[in-house]
Protein backbone atom coordinates (compact mmCIF):
# COMPACT_ATOMS: atom_id res chain seq x y z
CA UNK A 1 0.00 0.00 0.00
CA UNK A 2 1.05 3.64 -0.45
CA UNK A 3 2.52 5.39 2.57
CA UNK A 4 0.65 8.37 4.03
CA UNK A 5 3.05 10.75 2.31
CA UNK A 6 2.67 8.87 -0.97
CA UNK A 7 -1.11 9.07 -0.76
CA UNK A 8 -1.01 12.81 -0.23
CA UNK A 9 1.31 13.27 -3.17
CA UNK A 10 -0.85 11.06 -5.39
CA UNK A 11 -3.93 13.09 -4.60
CA UNK A 12 -2.14 16.39 -5.07
CA UNK A 13 -0.59 15.46 -8.40
CA UNK A 14 -3.35 13.48 -10.09
CA UNK A 15 -4.42 16.44 -12.22
CA UNK A 16 -0.83 17.32 -13.07
CA UNK A 17 -0.21 13.72 -14.11
CA UNK A 18 -3.08 13.86 -16.56
CA UNK A 19 -1.51 16.93 -18.11
CA UNK A 20 1.89 15.26 -18.40
CA UNK A 21 0.32 12.40 -20.36
CA UNK A 22 -1.30 14.74 -22.85
CA UNK A 23 0.50 14.83 -26.19
CA UNK A 24 -0.70 16.95 -29.05
CA UNK A 25 0.45 16.76 -32.64
CA UNK A 26 1.91 19.92 -34.16
CA UNK A 27 2.26 20.32 -37.91
CA UNK A 28 4.39 22.51 -40.13
CA UNK A 29 3.15 25.85 -41.40
CA UNK A 30 2.82 24.66 -44.99
CA UNK A 31 0.61 21.78 -43.82
CA UNK A 32 -1.53 24.20 -41.83
CA UNK A 33 -1.87 26.47 -44.86
CA UNK A 34 -3.03 23.58 -47.02
CA UNK A 35 -5.61 22.60 -44.40
CA UNK A 36 -6.86 26.19 -44.32
CA UNK A 37 -7.20 26.26 -48.12
CA UNK A 38 -9.13 22.97 -48.03
CA UNK A 39 -11.73 24.74 -45.89
CA UNK A 40 -11.82 27.84 -48.08
CA UNK A 41 -9.82 30.07 -45.74
CA UNK A 42 -7.64 32.68 -47.44
CA UNK A 43 -3.85 32.22 -47.31
CA UNK A 44 -1.01 33.61 -49.45
CA UNK A 45 -0.08 31.45 -52.45
CA UNK A 46 2.86 29.18 -51.83
CA UNK A 47 4.35 25.69 -51.78
CA UNK A 48 6.89 23.75 -49.76
CA UNK A 49 10.20 22.53 -51.17
CA UNK A 50 12.53 19.84 -49.84
CA UNK A 51 15.37 20.68 -52.25
CA UNK A 52 16.98 23.93 -53.34
CA UNK A 53 16.09 23.27 -56.98
CA UNK A 54 12.42 22.83 -56.09
CA UNK A 55 12.52 26.08 -54.11
CA UNK A 56 13.75 27.84 -57.26
CA UNK A 57 10.97 26.32 -59.40
CA UNK A 58 8.29 27.33 -56.90
CA UNK A 59 9.64 30.88 -56.72
CA UNK A 60 9.64 31.13 -60.52
CA UNK A 61 6.09 29.76 -60.83
CA UNK A 62 4.65 32.16 -58.24
CA UNK A 63 5.58 35.13 -60.46
CA UNK A 64 5.50 37.63 -57.62
CA UNK A 65 7.61 40.77 -57.18
CA UNK A 66 8.31 39.81 -53.58
CA UNK A 67 8.44 36.39 -51.95
CA UNK A 68 8.99 35.05 -48.46
CA UNK A 69 11.16 31.99 -47.76
CA UNK A 70 10.33 30.39 -44.40
CA UNK A 71 12.26 27.57 -42.74
CA UNK A 72 9.88 24.81 -41.65
CA UNK A 73 10.74 23.87 -38.07
CA UNK A 74 8.36 23.37 -35.16
CA UNK A 75 9.61 26.20 -32.99
CA UNK A 76 8.53 29.75 -32.33
CA UNK A 77 10.64 32.80 -33.03
CA UNK A 78 11.93 31.55 -36.38
CA UNK A 79 12.48 35.07 -37.69
CA UNK A 80 14.83 35.89 -34.82
CA UNK A 81 16.67 32.57 -34.89
CA UNK A 82 19.89 31.49 -36.60
CA UNK A 83 21.24 28.38 -38.32
CA UNK A 84 24.21 26.16 -37.66
CA UNK A 85 25.16 27.06 -41.25
CA UNK A 86 25.76 30.65 -40.12
CA UNK A 87 22.63 32.05 -41.77
CA UNK A 88 20.73 34.57 -39.67
CA UNK A 89 16.91 34.32 -39.39
CA UNK A 90 14.57 31.59 -40.57
CA UNK A 91 12.33 34.02 -42.48
CA UNK A 92 13.60 36.06 -45.45
CA UNK A 93 11.91 38.41 -47.93
CA UNK A 94 13.38 38.15 -51.43
CA UNK A 95 12.86 39.85 -54.80
CA UNK A 96 14.55 37.33 -57.13
CA UNK A 97 13.70 33.61 -57.52
CA UNK A 98 17.42 32.72 -57.47
CA UNK A 99 17.56 33.92 -53.88
CA UNK A 100 15.10 31.19 -52.88
CA UNK A 101 17.54 28.55 -54.13
CA UNK A 102 20.45 30.12 -52.27
CA UNK A 103 18.50 30.40 -49.00
CA UNK A 104 17.18 26.85 -49.31
CA UNK A 105 20.76 25.59 -49.58
CA UNK A 106 21.59 27.32 -46.30
CA UNK A 107 18.42 26.14 -44.53
CA UNK A 108 17.69 22.58 -45.68
CA UNK A 109 19.33 19.80 -43.65
CA UNK A 110 20.61 22.41 -41.20
CA UNK A 111 19.37 23.18 -37.69
CA UNK A 112 17.49 26.34 -36.75
CA UNK A 113 18.25 27.60 -33.26
CA UNK A 114 15.69 29.84 -31.55
CA UNK A 115 14.85 30.86 -27.99
CA UNK A 116 12.30 28.05 -27.88
CA UNK A 117 14.28 25.27 -29.59
CA UNK A 118 17.17 24.98 -27.14
CA UNK A 119 20.85 24.91 -28.05
CA UNK A 120 20.55 21.94 -30.40
CA UNK A 121 17.90 23.64 -32.50
CA UNK A 122 15.42 21.96 -34.81
CA UNK A 123 16.25 20.29 -38.14
CA UNK A 124 14.84 21.92 -41.28
CA UNK A 125 13.59 19.40 -43.84
CA UNK A 126 11.52 21.84 -45.95
CA UNK A 127 11.23 25.52 -46.83
CA UNK A 128 7.93 27.27 -47.52
CA UNK A 129 8.08 29.70 -50.44
CA UNK A 130 5.08 32.08 -50.49
CA UNK A 131 4.07 35.34 -52.09
CA UNK A 132 4.69 38.43 -49.99
CA UNK A 133 1.34 40.07 -49.24
CA UNK A 134 1.09 43.60 -47.90
CA UNK A 135 -1.37 43.74 -45.05
CA UNK A 136 -3.45 46.82 -44.34
CA UNK A 137 -4.15 45.58 -40.79
CA UNK A 138 -2.96 42.65 -38.67
CA UNK A 139 -4.98 40.98 -35.92
CA UNK A 140 -4.76 37.87 -33.74
CA UNK A 141 -7.14 34.93 -33.30
CA UNK A 142 -6.92 31.60 -31.50
CA UNK A 143 -9.33 28.80 -30.66
CA UNK A 144 -8.78 26.41 -27.75
CA UNK A 145 -10.62 24.47 -25.06
CA UNK A 146 -11.12 26.17 -21.69
CA UNK A 147 -11.13 23.22 -19.29
CA UNK A 148 -12.42 25.28 -16.38
CA UNK A 149 -15.68 26.18 -18.16
CA UNK A 150 -15.82 23.11 -20.44
CA UNK A 151 -16.36 25.48 -23.34
CA UNK A 152 -14.44 26.35 -26.46
CA UNK A 153 -12.71 29.71 -26.08
CA UNK A 154 -12.02 32.06 -28.99
CA UNK A 155 -9.48 34.75 -28.16
CA UNK A 156 -9.02 37.65 -30.55
CA UNK A 157 -7.23 40.95 -30.64
CA UNK A 158 -7.15 43.89 -33.02
CA UNK A 159 -3.38 43.93 -32.44
CA UNK A 160 -1.70 41.05 -34.25
CA UNK A 161 1.67 40.21 -35.75
CA UNK A 162 3.33 40.23 -32.31
CA UNK A 163 3.54 38.16 -29.15
CA UNK A 164 0.02 38.01 -27.71
CA UNK A 165 1.45 38.04 -24.16
CA UNK A 166 2.99 41.42 -24.88
CA UNK A 167 -0.37 42.73 -26.08
CA UNK A 168 -2.09 41.41 -22.96
CA UNK A 169 0.47 43.21 -20.81
CA UNK A 170 0.62 46.53 -22.65
CA UNK A 171 -3.01 46.82 -23.76
CA UNK A 172 -5.28 44.28 -22.04
CA UNK A 173 -8.40 45.95 -23.40
CA UNK A 174 -7.34 44.81 -26.88
CA UNK A 175 -7.92 41.15 -25.88
CA UNK A 176 -11.47 39.87 -26.38
CA UNK A 177 -12.78 36.46 -25.30
CA UNK A 178 -15.79 34.57 -26.64
CA UNK A 179 -17.00 31.30 -25.12
CA UNK A 180 -18.72 28.74 -27.34
CA UNK A 181 -20.81 25.87 -25.97
CA UNK A 182 -19.80 22.80 -28.03
CA UNK A 183 -23.36 21.47 -28.26
CA UNK A 184 -24.57 24.77 -29.73
CA UNK A 185 -21.59 25.64 -31.88
CA UNK A 186 -20.75 29.10 -33.17
CA UNK A 187 -23.69 31.25 -34.25
CA UNK A 188 -23.68 33.82 -37.04
CA UNK A 189 -24.11 36.57 -34.47
CA UNK A 190 -21.07 35.44 -32.45
CA UNK A 191 -18.99 35.12 -35.61
CA UNK A 192 -20.07 38.64 -36.59
CA UNK A 193 -19.10 40.01 -33.15
CA UNK A 194 -15.68 38.38 -33.37
CA UNK A 195 -15.19 39.70 -36.91
CA UNK A 196 -16.04 43.21 -35.71
CA UNK A 197 -13.50 42.91 -32.85
CA UNK A 198 -10.54 42.35 -35.16
CA UNK A 199 -10.08 45.98 -36.15
CA UNK A 200 -10.73 45.43 -39.86
CA UNK A 201 -12.58 47.84 -42.14
CA UNK A 202 -16.36 47.50 -42.50
CA UNK A 203 -15.81 46.06 -45.98
CA UNK A 204 -13.72 43.18 -44.57
CA UNK A 205 -15.90 42.33 -41.57
CA UNK A 206 -18.27 39.92 -43.42
CA UNK A 207 -15.33 37.84 -44.71
CA UNK A 208 -13.73 38.01 -41.26
CA UNK A 209 -16.90 36.51 -39.73
CA UNK A 210 -16.95 33.81 -42.42
CA UNK A 211 -13.28 33.03 -41.71
CA UNK A 212 -14.00 32.66 -38.01
CA UNK A 213 -16.81 30.20 -38.78
CA UNK A 214 -14.54 28.14 -41.04
CA UNK A 215 -11.75 28.07 -38.46
CA UNK A 216 -14.21 26.84 -35.86
CA UNK A 217 -15.28 24.12 -38.28
CA UNK A 218 -11.68 23.00 -38.69
CA UNK A 219 -11.25 22.98 -34.91
CA UNK A 220 -14.22 20.68 -34.33
CA UNK A 221 -14.00 18.45 -37.41
CA UNK A 222 -10.25 17.81 -37.14
CA UNK A 223 -10.13 17.26 -33.34
CA UNK A 224 -7.85 20.23 -32.88
CA UNK A 225 -6.62 21.27 -29.45
CA UNK A 226 -5.50 24.68 -30.62
CA UNK A 227 -5.66 26.92 -33.65
CA UNK A 228 -3.59 30.08 -33.53
CA UNK A 229 -3.58 32.58 -36.41
CA UNK A 230 -1.04 35.37 -36.01
CA UNK A 231 -1.40 37.49 -37.95
CA UNK A 232 -4.89 37.28 -39.38
CA UNK A 233 -4.68 40.12 -41.88
CA UNK A 234 -6.82 42.36 -44.02
CA UNK A 235 -5.39 42.66 -47.52
CA UNK A 236 -6.72 45.42 -49.76
CA UNK A 237 -6.78 44.52 -53.45
CA UNK A 238 -7.74 46.52 -56.51
CA UNK A 239 -11.45 46.03 -55.94
CA UNK A 240 -11.94 44.13 -52.70
CA UNK A 241 -10.88 43.56 -49.11
CA UNK A 242 -9.59 40.04 -48.38
CA UNK A 243 -8.93 38.34 -45.08
CA UNK A 244 -5.87 36.05 -45.02
CA UNK A 245 -4.19 33.80 -42.48
CA UNK A 246 -0.53 34.77 -42.80
CA UNK A 247 0.79 32.24 -40.29
CA UNK A 248 -0.92 29.38 -38.48
CA UNK A 249 -0.12 27.02 -35.64
CA UNK A 250 -2.24 23.91 -35.15
CA UNK A 251 -2.36 21.33 -32.38
CA UNK A 252 -4.34 18.08 -32.59
CA UNK A 253 -5.52 15.63 -29.94
CA UNK A 254 -3.47 12.42 -30.08
CA UNK A 255 -6.45 10.51 -28.65
CA UNK A 256 -8.26 11.19 -31.94
CA UNK A 257 -5.42 10.00 -34.19
CA UNK A 258 -7.41 6.91 -35.24
CA UNK A 259 -10.01 9.09 -36.95
CA UNK A 260 -7.64 11.80 -38.23
CA UNK A 261 -5.33 9.59 -40.24
CA UNK A 262 -4.57 12.20 -42.91
CA UNK A 263 -3.60 14.83 -40.35
CA UNK A 264 -1.45 12.35 -38.44
CA UNK A 265 0.30 11.29 -41.64
CA UNK A 266 1.80 14.80 -41.55
CA UNK A 267 3.68 14.15 -38.28
CA UNK A 268 7.36 15.06 -38.65
CA UNK A 269 9.17 12.88 -36.12
CA UNK A 270 12.46 14.65 -36.89
CA UNK A 271 11.09 17.56 -34.82
CA UNK A 272 10.54 15.37 -31.76
CA UNK A 273 12.93 13.98 -29.17
CA UNK A 274 14.14 10.59 -30.55
CA UNK A 275 13.75 8.84 -27.19
CA UNK A 276 10.20 10.11 -26.81
CA UNK A 277 9.39 8.87 -30.32
CA UNK A 278 10.68 5.39 -29.38
CA UNK A 279 8.70 5.52 -26.15
CA UNK A 280 5.50 6.37 -27.99
CA UNK A 281 6.02 3.46 -30.38
CA UNK A 282 6.33 1.19 -27.33
CA UNK A 283 3.21 2.66 -25.64
CA UNK A 284 5.31 4.26 -22.91
CA UNK A 285 4.68 7.77 -21.58
CA UNK A 286 8.19 9.20 -21.30
CA UNK A 287 9.43 12.73 -20.67
CA UNK A 288 13.07 13.65 -20.03
CA UNK A 289 13.92 15.72 -16.95
CA UNK A 290 17.12 17.18 -15.53
CA UNK A 291 17.90 14.88 -12.59
CA UNK A 292 19.96 11.72 -12.05
CA UNK A 293 17.44 9.18 -10.68
CA UNK A 294 15.68 7.23 -13.41
CA UNK A 295 12.02 6.36 -12.70
CA UNK A 296 9.99 3.42 -14.01
CA UNK A 297 6.41 3.42 -12.70
CA UNK A 298 3.00 2.13 -13.77
CA UNK A 299 0.26 4.74 -13.63
CA UNK A 300 0.55 8.48 -14.21
CA UNK A 301 -0.57 9.51 -10.72
CA UNK A 302 1.84 7.07 -9.07
CA UNK A 303 4.62 8.25 -11.37
CA UNK A 304 4.08 11.86 -10.30
CA UNK A 305 3.94 10.83 -6.65
CA UNK A 306 7.18 8.88 -7.09
CA UNK A 307 8.96 11.90 -8.53
CA UNK A 308 7.63 14.12 -5.75
CA UNK A 309 8.79 11.74 -3.00
CA UNK A 310 12.23 11.56 -4.61
CA UNK A 311 12.35 15.37 -4.40
CA UNK A 312 11.11 15.21 -0.81
CA UNK A 313 14.17 13.15 0.18
CA UNK A 314 16.58 15.45 -1.61
CA UNK A 315 16.86 13.66 -4.95
CA UNK A 316 16.14 14.76 -8.50
CA UNK A 317 14.19 12.63 -11.04
CA UNK A 318 15.80 12.08 -14.44
CA UNK A 319 12.53 11.34 -16.19
CA UNK A 320 8.81 10.73 -16.06
CA UNK A 321 8.09 7.20 -17.31
CA UNK A 322 4.68 5.57 -17.05
CA UNK A 323 4.59 2.04 -18.47
CA UNK A 324 0.84 1.78 -17.87
CA UNK A 325 -1.04 -1.33 -16.85
CA UNK A 326 0.42 -3.55 -19.55
CA UNK A 327 4.03 -3.78 -18.39
CA UNK A 328 5.76 -6.72 -20.09
CA UNK A 329 9.39 -7.91 -20.10
CA UNK A 330 9.75 -6.25 -23.49
CA UNK A 331 8.39 -2.87 -22.37
CA UNK A 332 10.46 -2.99 -19.17
CA UNK A 333 13.60 -3.60 -21.23
CA UNK A 334 12.72 -0.74 -23.57
CA UNK A 335 12.03 1.48 -20.54
CA UNK A 336 15.46 0.67 -19.12
CA UNK A 337 17.06 1.49 -22.47
CA UNK A 338 15.35 4.88 -22.48
CA UNK A 339 16.36 5.62 -18.89
CA UNK A 340 19.97 4.57 -19.44
CA UNK A 341 20.27 6.66 -22.61
CA UNK A 342 20.74 9.51 -20.12
CA UNK A 343 24.36 9.17 -19.01
CA UNK A 344 23.66 11.26 -15.90
CA UNK A 345 21.52 8.51 -14.31
CA UNK A 346 23.10 7.23 -11.06
CA UNK A 347 20.24 5.02 -9.86
CA UNK A 348 16.95 3.60 -11.12
CA UNK A 349 13.81 3.61 -9.00
CA UNK A 350 11.19 1.05 -10.08
CA UNK A 351 7.82 1.61 -8.40
CA UNK A 352 5.16 -0.88 -9.53
CA UNK A 353 1.72 -1.48 -8.06
CA UNK A 354 0.72 -4.98 -9.18
CA UNK A 355 -2.96 -4.81 -9.96
CA UNK A 356 -3.52 -5.53 -13.63
CA UNK A 357 0.10 -6.71 -13.92
CA UNK A 358 1.56 -9.28 -11.49
CA UNK A 359 4.61 -8.45 -9.36
CA UNK A 360 6.40 -11.70 -10.29
CA UNK A 361 5.93 -10.89 -13.96
CA UNK A 362 7.42 -7.44 -13.42
CA UNK A 363 10.30 -8.84 -11.34
CA UNK A 364 11.14 -11.36 -14.05
CA UNK A 365 11.22 -8.63 -16.69
CA UNK A 366 13.25 -6.39 -14.39
CA UNK A 367 15.91 -9.06 -13.74
CA UNK A 368 16.14 -10.05 -17.41
CA UNK A 369 16.46 -6.43 -18.55
CA UNK A 370 19.17 -5.71 -15.98
CA UNK A 371 21.15 -8.76 -17.11
CA UNK A 372 20.75 -8.23 -20.85
CA UNK A 373 21.63 -4.54 -20.69
CA UNK A 374 24.43 -4.96 -18.19
CA UNK A 375 23.01 -2.30 -15.88
CA UNK A 376 25.79 -0.96 -13.66
CA UNK A 377 23.82 1.59 -11.62
CA UNK A 378 21.96 0.47 -8.46
CA UNK A 379 18.28 -0.40 -8.84
CA UNK A 380 15.65 0.12 -6.15
CA UNK A 381 12.48 -1.89 -6.73
CA UNK A 382 9.39 -1.10 -4.73
CA UNK A 383 6.70 -3.67 -5.56
CA UNK A 384 3.21 -4.00 -4.11
CA UNK A 385 0.17 -6.04 -5.06
CA UNK A 386 -0.53 -9.35 -6.77
CA UNK A 387 2.11 -12.08 -6.26
CA UNK A 388 4.37 -9.77 -4.25
CA UNK A 389 6.18 -12.62 -2.44
CA UNK A 390 6.98 -14.39 -5.69
CA UNK A 391 8.28 -11.16 -7.20
CA UNK A 392 10.58 -10.46 -4.24
CA UNK A 393 11.88 -14.01 -4.38
CA UNK A 394 12.83 -13.62 -8.05
CA UNK A 395 14.76 -10.45 -7.25
CA UNK A 396 16.61 -12.03 -4.31
CA UNK A 397 17.63 -15.08 -6.35
CA UNK A 398 18.94 -12.96 -9.22
CA UNK A 399 22.13 -11.95 -7.43
CA UNK A 400 21.87 -8.51 -9.03
CA UNK A 401 22.33 -5.13 -7.38
CA UNK A 402 18.56 -4.70 -6.92
CA UNK A 403 17.30 -3.43 -3.56
CA UNK A 404 13.75 -4.59 -2.85
CA UNK A 405 11.19 -2.63 -0.80
CA UNK A 406 7.47 -2.82 -0.01
CA UNK A 407 6.90 0.80 1.12
CA UNK A 408 7.32 3.95 -0.95
CA UNK A 409 9.09 6.29 1.47
CA UNK A 410 12.01 4.06 2.51
CA UNK A 411 12.43 2.98 -1.11
CA UNK A 412 12.65 6.59 -2.31
CA UNK A 413 15.03 7.51 0.50
CA UNK A 414 17.31 4.58 -0.40
CA UNK A 415 17.22 5.45 -4.12
CA UNK A 416 18.39 8.99 -3.33
CA UNK A 417 21.18 7.71 -1.06
CA UNK A 418 22.37 5.15 -3.62
CA UNK A 419 22.40 7.75 -6.39
CA UNK A 420 24.59 9.99 -4.24
CA UNK A 421 26.95 7.08 -3.43
CA UNK A 422 27.16 6.04 -7.10
CA UNK A 423 28.00 9.56 -8.16
CA UNK A 424 30.79 9.55 -5.55
CA UNK A 425 32.04 6.17 -6.79
CA UNK A 426 31.13 4.29 -3.60
CA UNK A 427 28.74 1.74 -5.21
Amino acid sequence: MLSAIGKRYCQRTALAAAKVQTRNLSIHEYRSSQLLRDYGVGTPRGEAADTASNALKIAQNLKSDKLVVKAQALTGGRGKGHFDSGLKSGVHIISKPEQAEDLANQMLKHRLITKQSGEKGKPVSAVYVVECVNAAHESYLSILMDRSTKKILIICSSEGGMNIEEVAKSNPDAIKKFYITPSEGITQETARQIGASLGFSKEAEPEAADTVTKLYKIYTEKDATQIEINPLSEVIGDADHKVMCMDAKFGFDDNASFRQQEVYSWRDVSQEDPDEVIAKQSDLNFVKLQGNIGCLVNGAGLAMATMDVIKLYGGDPANFLDCGGGATPETIKRAFELILSNKKVDAIFVNIFGGIVRCDYVAEGLVNAAKELGVSVPIVARLQGTNLDEGQSIIKRSGLKIFSFEELDPAAERAVALATEHRAGKV
